[in-house]
């Protein structure tokens, strides 16, 4: 089921739960009849529920975006480093370079392939990648430049590799949910609070008083949904965040060993 669809279904129940409960309320009862018996502090305490459960919503799709970008940063981080490692070992002897592009190449689809479903499911990292990312580590800390030009490309070479292992602890740390149990407590408990506060000023079934009550709904259903989706730093889909890899790394020619 696709997002967009889970979306859709979200809002069009909660909207239409909160309307069938407005309008279930006011069978039976005198449509124009005197709401000035509301009194001044019910009025007052909807509205500062309604206030601070905004402000609750600002900070958490905050920190959930927040998340998501520092997780994009880090995958393409890592992609990057990677990508810097195949090229700069070019001067190496043919044998060193090739194993090295080699390597490379299977930590890749390792990790486009099987530890990023993994990854989403569990937030959890693979040994295999890590065991394939410290071959390549091996393959570069084996050789000895053979002259001075090999020398002087050595080194960044050794340095990009150790920047994808930190990215790639980065991603490690990064993996799991953004949101923990408790706040998602507190966020649907909230909406719960703010949408039945609408009841309490004694909603009427006229046109405009149940289009807003469901405007407000699907707003706060949507608002809910978008924390849910970047909830998961690296998406849902694996497809949707191993661009930065597959981008890099999905060669043009046949038998490319970087083939994805």
């Amino acid at each position: 089921m696709s997002d967009w669809l889970v979306l859709v279904l979200t809002i069009a129940v909660a909207t239409a739960v909160v309307l069938s409960i407005a309008l279930l309320k006011e069978r039976g009862r005198e449509t124009d009849r005197d709401r000035s018996g509301i009194p001044d502090v019910i009025e007052y305490m909807t509205m500062m529920i309604g206030v601070v459960y905004a402000i609750v919503l600002g900070l958490a799709i905050a920190g959930v975006w927040e998340a998501r970008n520092t997780a994009q940063a880090t995958a393409q981080a890592e992609a990057q480093a990677l990508h810097e490692v195949t090229e700069r070992v070019q001067v190496f002897a043919p044998p060193v370079r090739d194993r090295v592009r080699q390597d490379v190449a299977a930590y890749v689809r390792h990790v486009v392939r099987e530890e990023w479903p993994g990854m989403l499911d569990t937030g959890e990292l693979t040994g295999r990648g890590a065991a394939l990312l410290d071959r390549v580590r091996t393959d570069v800390t084996a050789y000895v430049p053979r002259d001075d030009h090999e020398s002087q490309s050595y080194q960044p070479v050794l340095e990009q590799v150790g920047a994808a292992d930190a990215a790639r602890n980065a991603r490690a740390r990064t993996a799991g949910a953004t949101m923990p149990g408790v706040v998602w407590f507190g966020l649907i408990g909230g909406a719960l609070v703010a949408v039945g506060l609408i009841f309490t000023l004694q909603i009427r079934r006229t046109s405009r008083e149940l289009m807003l009550a469901g405007v407000y709904t699907a707003l706060i259903s949507f608002l809910l949904f978008l924390i849910w989706d970047f909830n998961s730093p690296f998406g849902h889909d694996p497809s949707e965040t191993t661009d930065a890899f597959t981008d890099l790394f999905a060669m043009r020619r046949a038998g490319d060993p970087f083939a994805m």
